[in-house]
């Protein structure tokens, strides 16, 4: 095993990936919102947020999803310009938290290095 843990930072960066693959479905139901015969995209996240187990949100979604999370819906559902902005407000969130909780594993990695390097 080498100095830096890898997994962290792999595990981060799928949950980005996720956030990602969200928004181009977001962003491809409200280009295709006047299609006929289109199908509504998205990723589900909701399941796991009031899932109350230990295990990480992250690996979680990376392992029910992968890296390619877009579900289609059959209809039934109209297509909303205003909810998708919503979803993707929420999504920007999402995005937020990632981002942070990524740098917060690069400093304490970081941190880790330093004192290894000292000690």
């Amino acid at each position: 095993m080498g100095l830096i843990p890898t997994h962290l930072i792999n595990n981060q960066q799928k949950m980005l990936n996720l956030i990602s693959a969200r928004q181009e479905a977001l962003s491809d139901n409200i280009a295709n919102m006047h299609t006929i015969g289109y199908k509504r995209k998205d990723v589900d996240f909701s399941q796991y947020l009031n899932s109350g187990t230990s295990s990480s949100l992250e690996s979680k979604m990376v392992q029910k999803y992968g890296p390619a999370a877009i579900s289609s819906f059959s209809g039934g559902e109209k297509l909303t310009t205003e909810d998708e902005l919503a979803l993707m407000q929420q999504n920007y969130l999402l995005y937020n938290v990632a981002v942070r909780q990524l740098s917060s594993t690069i400093t304490e990695i970081k941190t880790a290095l330093n004192v290894s390097s000292t000690g």
